[in-house]
Protein backbone atom coordinates (compact mmCIF):
# COMPACT_ATOMS: atom_id res chain seq x y z
CA UNK A 1 0.00 0.00 0.00
CA UNK A 2 1.36 3.45 -0.90
CA UNK A 3 2.26 5.90 1.82
CA UNK A 4 -0.57 8.50 2.08
CA UNK A 5 2.03 11.14 2.97
CA UNK A 6 3.38 10.78 -0.56
CA UNK A 7 0.10 12.21 -1.88
CA UNK A 8 0.02 15.90 -2.64
CA UNK A 9 -2.46 18.01 -0.75
CA UNK A 10 -5.47 19.02 -2.84
CA UNK A 11 -8.55 21.17 -2.21
CA UNK A 12 -10.55 17.92 -2.05
CA UNK A 13 -8.49 15.90 0.43
CA UNK A 14 -7.66 18.14 3.40
CA UNK A 15 -9.13 20.31 6.14
CA UNK A 16 -7.46 23.41 7.59
CA UNK A 17 -7.58 24.06 11.34
CA UNK A 18 -6.57 27.48 12.66
CA UNK A 19 -6.06 27.41 16.42
CA UNK A 20 -5.83 30.34 18.85
CA UNK A 21 -4.59 33.16 16.63
CA UNK A 22 -5.62 35.63 19.32
CA UNK A 23 -3.98 38.73 20.85
CA UNK A 24 -2.87 37.29 24.18
CA UNK A 25 -1.36 34.25 22.47
CA UNK A 26 0.37 36.54 19.94
CA UNK A 27 1.97 38.55 22.74
CA UNK A 28 3.82 35.42 23.89
CA UNK A 29 5.31 34.49 20.52
CA UNK A 30 9.10 34.92 20.49
CA UNK A 31 10.49 32.68 17.72
CA UNK A 32 9.24 34.66 14.70
CA UNK A 33 8.56 38.33 14.00
CA UNK A 34 4.92 38.75 14.94
CA UNK A 35 4.01 40.90 11.95
CA UNK A 36 5.52 38.25 9.65
CA UNK A 37 3.56 35.62 11.54
CA UNK A 38 0.31 37.52 10.97
CA UNK A 39 1.13 37.93 7.28
CA UNK A 40 1.71 34.19 6.95
CA UNK A 41 -1.45 33.17 8.80
CA UNK A 42 -3.67 35.52 6.82
CA UNK A 43 -2.06 34.31 3.58
CA UNK A 44 -2.80 30.73 4.65
CA UNK A 45 -6.42 31.61 5.48
CA UNK A 46 -6.88 33.30 2.10
CA UNK A 47 -5.38 30.28 0.33
CA UNK A 48 -7.95 28.02 1.99
CA UNK A 49 -10.71 30.44 1.02
CA UNK A 50 -9.64 30.63 -2.62
CA UNK A 51 -9.76 26.84 -2.95
CA UNK A 52 -12.81 26.25 -0.73
CA UNK A 53 -10.83 24.07 1.67
CA UNK A 54 -13.04 23.34 4.71
CA UNK A 55 -11.66 25.40 7.57
CA UNK A 56 -12.21 25.00 11.31
CA UNK A 57 -11.61 28.11 13.43
CA UNK A 58 -11.17 27.67 17.15
CA UNK A 59 -10.25 29.96 20.04
CA UNK A 60 -9.49 29.51 23.74
CA UNK A 61 -10.98 31.56 26.61
CA UNK A 62 -11.73 34.49 24.35
CA UNK A 63 -13.35 36.90 26.80
CA UNK A 64 -11.59 35.83 29.99
CA UNK A 65 -7.99 35.76 28.76
CA UNK A 66 -7.00 35.49 25.11
CA UNK A 67 -9.04 38.09 23.23
CA UNK A 68 -10.93 37.68 19.98
CA UNK A 69 -9.61 35.88 16.92
CA UNK A 70 -7.60 38.25 14.73
CA UNK A 71 -10.02 40.37 12.68
CA UNK A 72 -7.99 39.68 9.54
CA UNK A 73 -8.95 36.00 9.82
CA UNK A 74 -12.59 36.83 10.55
CA UNK A 75 -12.62 39.05 7.44
CA UNK A 76 -11.54 36.10 5.30
CA UNK A 77 -14.28 33.88 6.75
CA UNK A 78 -17.23 36.21 7.45
CA UNK A 79 -19.95 34.55 9.50
CA UNK A 80 -17.81 31.44 10.03
CA UNK A 81 -18.39 29.61 13.32
CA UNK A 82 -15.55 29.95 15.84
CA UNK A 83 -15.37 26.97 18.19
CA UNK A 84 -14.80 28.33 21.69
CA UNK A 85 -12.79 26.15 24.10
CA UNK A 86 -11.56 26.10 27.67
CA UNK A 87 -8.91 23.43 27.12
CA UNK A 88 -5.45 24.24 25.77
CA UNK A 89 -5.80 21.04 23.74
CA UNK A 90 -8.22 21.35 20.83
CA UNK A 91 -8.48 17.56 20.77
CA UNK A 92 -10.26 17.68 24.13
CA UNK A 93 -13.12 19.61 22.51
CA UNK A 94 -15.96 17.32 21.44
CA UNK A 95 -17.54 19.89 19.12
CA UNK A 96 -14.33 20.37 17.12
CA UNK A 97 -13.81 16.64 16.75
CA UNK A 98 -17.42 16.17 15.65
CA UNK A 99 -16.99 18.89 13.03
CA UNK A 100 -13.90 17.15 11.66
CA UNK A 101 -15.82 13.87 11.51
CA UNK A 102 -18.64 15.64 9.67
CA UNK A 103 -16.20 17.03 7.11
CA UNK A 104 -14.75 13.53 6.77
CA UNK A 105 -11.20 14.15 5.58
CA UNK A 106 -8.16 12.39 7.01
CA UNK A 107 -5.54 15.00 6.09
CA UNK A 108 -5.47 17.82 8.65
CA UNK A 109 -3.47 20.98 7.97
CA UNK A 110 -2.94 22.77 11.28
CA UNK A 111 -1.51 26.12 12.36
CA UNK A 112 -1.65 27.34 15.95
CA UNK A 113 -0.36 29.52 18.74
CA UNK A 114 1.57 28.26 20.61
CA UNK A 115 3.56 25.60 18.78
CA UNK A 116 4.61 23.70 21.90
CA UNK A 117 1.08 23.49 23.31
CA UNK A 118 -1.88 24.31 21.10
CA UNK A 119 -0.29 22.81 17.98
CA UNK A 120 1.62 19.87 19.40
CA UNK A 121 -1.13 18.49 21.66
CA UNK A 122 -3.85 18.07 18.99
CA UNK A 123 -1.32 17.03 16.36
CA UNK A 124 -0.14 14.09 18.45
CA UNK A 125 -3.62 13.00 19.48
CA UNK A 126 -5.07 13.38 15.99
CA UNK A 127 -2.36 11.10 14.61
CA UNK A 128 -3.11 8.60 17.38
CA UNK A 129 -6.69 8.50 16.09
CA UNK A 130 -5.68 7.85 12.49
CA UNK A 131 -5.50 11.35 11.00
CA UNK A 132 -2.57 12.54 8.88
CA UNK A 133 -1.22 15.84 10.21
CA UNK A 134 0.52 18.54 8.18
CA UNK A 135 1.52 21.47 10.37
CA UNK A 136 2.19 24.93 8.95
CA UNK A 137 5.49 25.84 10.57
CA UNK A 138 5.63 29.50 9.58
CA UNK A 139 1.99 30.17 10.50
CA UNK A 140 2.58 28.91 14.05
CA UNK A 141 4.64 30.45 16.84
CA UNK A 142 6.14 29.42 20.17
CA UNK A 143 7.20 31.23 23.33
CA UNK A 144 10.90 30.90 22.48
CA UNK A 145 13.06 29.68 19.62
CA UNK A 146 13.81 26.49 21.60
CA UNK A 147 10.14 25.90 22.48
CA UNK A 148 9.11 26.17 18.83
CA UNK A 149 11.98 24.10 17.45
CA UNK A 150 11.66 21.29 20.00
CA UNK A 151 7.92 21.11 19.37
CA UNK A 152 8.56 20.89 15.64
CA UNK A 153 11.04 18.07 16.19
CA UNK A 154 8.64 16.23 18.49
CA UNK A 155 5.83 16.37 15.90
CA UNK A 156 8.10 15.29 13.05
CA UNK A 157 9.41 12.35 15.06
CA UNK A 158 5.82 11.35 15.79
CA UNK A 159 4.97 11.39 12.07
CA UNK A 160 3.61 14.87 11.34
CA UNK A 161 4.68 16.62 8.13
CA UNK A 162 5.97 20.23 8.19
CA UNK A 163 4.89 22.63 5.45
CA UNK A 164 4.83 26.42 4.92
CA UNK A 165 1.86 28.62 4.11
CA UNK A 166 3.08 29.42 0.59
CA UNK A 167 3.72 25.75 -0.11
CA UNK A 168 0.08 25.12 0.83
CA UNK A 169 -1.13 27.84 -1.54
CA UNK A 170 0.93 26.62 -4.50
CA UNK A 171 0.14 22.97 -3.80
CA UNK A 172 -3.53 23.87 -4.07
CA UNK A 173 -3.03 25.69 -7.40
CA UNK A 174 -0.30 23.41 -8.79
CA UNK A 175 -1.07 24.08 -12.47
CA UNK A 176 -1.24 27.61 -13.90
CA UNK A 177 -3.70 26.38 -16.51
CA UNK A 178 -6.34 26.22 -13.74
CA UNK A 179 -7.72 29.61 -14.68
CA UNK A 180 -10.65 29.56 -12.25
CA UNK A 181 -8.25 30.15 -9.34
CA UNK A 182 -5.34 31.75 -11.23
CA UNK A 183 -6.12 35.39 -10.49
CA UNK A 184 -7.03 34.79 -6.84
CA UNK A 185 -3.86 32.78 -6.25
CA UNK A 186 -1.72 35.55 -7.70
CA UNK A 187 -3.70 38.02 -5.59
CA UNK A 188 -2.64 36.19 -2.44
CA UNK A 189 0.94 36.06 -3.70
CA UNK A 190 0.84 39.78 -4.47
CA UNK A 191 -0.32 40.67 -0.96
CA UNK A 192 1.55 38.14 1.20
CA UNK A 193 4.55 36.61 -0.62
CA UNK A 194 7.12 39.38 -0.23
CA UNK A 195 9.69 39.44 -3.04
CA UNK A 196 7.67 36.86 -5.01
CA UNK A 197 4.70 39.20 -4.89
CA UNK A 198 6.85 42.13 -6.03
CA UNK A 199 8.00 40.01 -8.97
CA UNK A 200 4.40 39.25 -9.91
CA UNK A 201 3.57 42.96 -9.86
CA UNK A 202 6.63 43.72 -12.02
CA UNK A 203 5.73 41.05 -14.58
CA UNK A 204 2.13 42.26 -14.71
CA UNK A 205 2.95 45.93 -15.23
CA UNK A 206 6.25 45.91 -17.11
CA UNK A 207 6.05 42.70 -19.15
CA UNK A 208 2.31 42.36 -19.75
CA UNK A 209 1.62 46.14 -19.63
CA UNK A 210 -1.36 45.74 -17.31
CA UNK A 211 -2.52 48.57 -15.04
CA UNK A 212 -0.71 48.97 -11.74
CA UNK A 213 -2.69 47.99 -8.65
CA UNK A 214 -2.08 48.80 -5.00
CA UNK A 215 -3.48 45.48 -3.82
CA UNK A 216 -5.39 42.46 -5.02
CA UNK A 217 -9.17 42.12 -4.67
CA UNK A 218 -10.14 41.04 -1.16
CA UNK A 219 -10.45 37.27 -0.91
CA UNK A 220 -13.32 35.92 1.15
CA UNK A 221 -14.88 32.52 1.63
CA UNK A 222 -17.41 31.56 -1.01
Amino acid sequence: MSNPKHELLTPANCTLILIDHQPQMTFGVANIDRQLLKNNVVGLAKAASVFNVPTVLTAVETESFSGYLWPEIVDVFPGHKVFERSSMNTWDDVAVKEELKRIGRKKLVIAALWTEVCLTFPALEAMAEGYEVYFVEDASGGTSVAAHEMAVQRMIQAGAVPITWQQFLLEMQRDWSRKETYDATLGVVHDHSGAYGVGVEYAKTMVHKMPQSAMSPHVVAK
